[in-house]
């Protein structure tokens, strides 16, 4: 027996079941009538949210490459490809609409980016199954909640993976499971065979290259493609999570009783933050900060000559490198809190048409970064927020610290702001949303628990 299973079993009393098996059953056994109001709306907003941010990243760069080369591919048409039209197969429809989600690092995010890898999936199954509104929404709910429990699980120190695909797979394969009806058995399977392709590094976001935005398509693929395998009897380890070579055991330790906690009672997609800013979300704070301090003081580029922010090591290793746009400049911007406070600071906005490479490049960027100094303070064990931003100006030395992370779950932006959000994302770029297809879409959204098949939830949209 693995350390996890006997912590399990000691502090769950009666039940001595292992962590695998038993959310394999939540899984298995989860039912609509189960999920709280609060979870259902959470649900729609966030499957809102993620829409539209994948409408807006569909021609963001790699995103145009990878959809050429599965849609040559091609195979059954099962589920749509957002933004594209047509249908591929399940997983190859996961695959592109996940990595069209993540291209701009403007997808809601919790202890991991789950919806991302969860949403995908499950309706790219539930096209594929014609599966009901109310059978989608249990198994999105799900899937997006173990995720975002497997993320908050991580116990010690934060090893480099990619969290959000090493635990997202997991997500994305439990709402596949869910959808195809496989029992507790098969589930346990379907976690078994995603093990075996857990993957992700912060390799991408520390060098700042394209396949950062593919490793939540490569989680949502996995998923699919785990749940498909499980239902045609393929085996695999039975403790995914807790054996002795499993999850918590080789990737990033983790505390199982954290996942086990409240499952099925309460949805961890309920505290899920969705992204005020198209960029990394350890900018995030410092932003805040810096339009504070700009619209305040009325302050303009000849105003400041330098400016200071201070924030944790963990931010820091994610976007304190310097501003450094000759690899891939759009990258480049997501994860630079440098450029992210020049471009506050020139332009008084970091929207989605300040992450092009024409914006990035704009030589007026670079001689405001090279301003800029990045201080990390080793006594903030935080991955978001606090963070301080310091201006020498025209009026003196003006300092301005964000403690919350914009736009939080516990602070949530407003209805006419976040409706400007999704409206801007599903109007962005060529080819983009009409009018009246966004309403349409946005309906159906509303209205999900209404629809009977979801294989044309997508008609006339897409």
């Amino acid at each position: 027996m693995s350390q996890n299973s006997a912590i399990v079993q000691n502090e769950a009393g009666a039940d001595a079941r292992s962590v695998s098996q038993r959310i394999a059953a939540h899984v298995a056994g989860l039912r609509h009538a189960a999920l709280p109001p609060t979870t259902v709306e959470a649900s729609r907003r966030l499957m809102l949210d993620t829409l539209a941010c994948a409408w807006a990243g569909r021609d963001a760069p790699g995103a145009p490459e990878a959809h050429g080369l599965v849609a040559a591919d091609g195979g059954t048409a099962e589920a749509t490809v957002w933004g594209y039209g047509g249908k591929l197969p399940a997983a190859s429809a996961a695959f592109l609409n996940s990595l069209f989600g993540a291209a701009l690092d403007y997808d809601a995010v919790n202890t991991v980016h789950a919806d991302v890898c969860v949403l995908p999936a499950a309706l790219a199954v539930a096209e594929r199954q014609r599966a009901s509104g109310r059978e989608f929404l249990v198994a999105y709910a799900l899937g997006a909640d173990l995720a975002s429990r497997l993320g908050g699980s991580i116990t010690g120190q934060h090893r480099g993976w990619f969290t959000t695909s090493i635990y997202g797979v997991f997500g994305a394969t439990a709402a596949a499971a869910r959808l195809l009806r496989l029992d507790e058995a098969a589930v346990a399977h379907a976690f078994g065979i995603a093990l075996s392709q857990a993957a992700g590094t912060q390799q991408a976001n520390i060098e700042q290259a394209l396949t950062k935005r593919l490793q939540s398509a490569f989680a949502a693929r996995a998923g699919v493609f785990s749940a498909l395998l499980a239902s045609r009897g393929v085996t695999a380890p039975r403790e995914a999570f807790e054996g002795r070579f499993g999850l918590f055991q080789l990737y990033q330790e983790g505390n199982p009783l954290k996942v086990l906690d409240g499952l099925g009672l309460s949805f961890a997609l309920e505290q899920t933050n969705l992204k005020k800013y198209p960029t990394c979300a350890c900018s995030h704070a410092a932003l805040d900060a810096a339009f504070a301090l700009i619209r305040e003081h009325d302050l303009k580029p000849e105003d400041v000559s330098a400016i200071e922010v201070v924030h944790s090591p963990l931010m820091h290793r994610l976007v304190g490198a310097p501003f450094d746009p000759s690899g891939n400049p759009q990258v480049t911007a997501q994860f630079s809190v440098r450029y992210a406070l020049a471009s506050a600071l020139l332009r008084r906005r970091v929207a989605i048409d300040d992450i092009q490479e024409a914006a990035v490049l704009d030589p007026a960027i670079r001689a405001i970064t090279e301003r800029i100094a990045v201080v990390v303070d080793e006594d903030n064990k935080s991955a978001r927020a606090p963070a301080t931003v310091s201006m020498q100006t025209r009026h003196g030395r003006l300092s301005r610290t964000v403690r919350e992370f914009p736009w939080s779950a516990e602070a949530p932006p407003s209805g006419e702001e976040l409706a400007a959000k999704i409206d801007a994302c599903f109007g962005y770029g060529g080819d983009a949303l009409t009018p009246a297809a966004r309403k349409t879409l946005i309906e159906r959204v509303r209205r999900i628990e209404d629809v009977d098949d979801m294989s044309a939830f997508f008609a006339g949209v897409s």
